[in-house]
């Protein structure tokens, strides 16, 4: 990790403008009917720890560190799941975007690769975007064709009580090369109607489920809605021009979208 030369604050955080420079590696591979961890390798805000291990899945916790991120941070995680590996990630807690010393923007880079016959879940708690914020978060996944993958993310805007934070997503997946879904959102102050009814109307927390699943070349799921009650929040499962499903959702809080997104992961995930 590399931090300015400004002198730091009492939490080891710079005061510079320039922020926090980090970057954590995990990288999975297959062993005797296994999945065992040969890189894992935190920074900065980013501390990673083994998790008991689940058959021959292998499982890690990113726990915070420290306040990240926040404004002029540059933040990114790299995850390789090898050749017949099984990778789980999760996270300890919620990450909490905060405005921070500077309002220069933060970036969060999260880069998954998963080889044939690998599986990678991506499950981390929702990210929070508090007032004054300013993120860009990415998210760059390559499979191979016979690779598995369950990516799950949420952002909720602002904490109760408080207007949100601005925060960008961007989401590019490519399998065998090909790209297999690209989208971006911006929600929050300064983004062009993210709050009208085309969008998040009075919903404040949003998500979404990926699935990319072999299987689904020959028995691909079909599109249906995955809610009754849209006062608490609207779903819906959307096959992809490949083999993969799509679950969006929107809901009033963070609670509600999570009881949402975790009915529909326990309904429609791979396993």
């Amino acid at each position: 990790m590399t931090l300015a030369t400004a002198p730091a604050t009492p939490t080891g955080r710079s005061t510079a403008a320039i922020g926090v420079r980090a970057t954590a590696r995990i990288t999975a591979a297959a062993r005797g009917g296994a999945t065992v961890l040969p890189v894992l390798d935190g920074d900065g805000p980013f501390e990673l720890r083994r998790l008991r291990p689940r058959g021959a899945e292998a499982r890690v916790c990113v726990v915070g560190a420290m306040s990240a991120p926040l404004g002029g941070d540059r933040l990114r995680i790299e995850a390789t799941a090898q050749q017949g590996a099984a990778l789980h990630i999760t996270s300890a807690a919620a990450t909490l975007a905060l405005r921070g010393p500077t309002t220069a923007h933060a970036t969060y880079d999260v880069h998954l690769t998963v080889e044939d016959h690998a599986e990678l879940r991506w499950l981390p708690k929702p990210l929070i975007s508090a007032t004054g914020s300013n993120l860009r978060q990415t998210w760059t996944i390559d499979l191979a064709p016979t690779a598995r993958l369950v990516l799950r993310e949420e952002q909720v805007l602002g904490r109760t009580g408080e207007p949100p934070g601005h925060v960008t997503t961007r989401l590019t997946v490519r399998r065998d090369g090909h790209v297999l879904l690209d989208q971006e959102a911006d929600y929050g102050p300064g983004a062009v109607g993210w709050d009208s009814p085309a969008v998040l109307a009075h919903h404040r927390a949003t998500g979404q489920i990926l699935i990319v699943n072999p299987d689904f070349d020959t028995e691909p799921p079909a599109a249906q809605a995955l809610t009754d009650t849209p006062q608490d929040g609207l779903a819906i499962l959307t096959p992809l021009a490949g083999p993969a499903a799509l679950i969006t959702a929107v809901a009033p809080d963070g609670l509600r979208l999570r009881t949402l997104l975790n009915a529909a992961h326990t309904t429609h995930s791979s396993r």
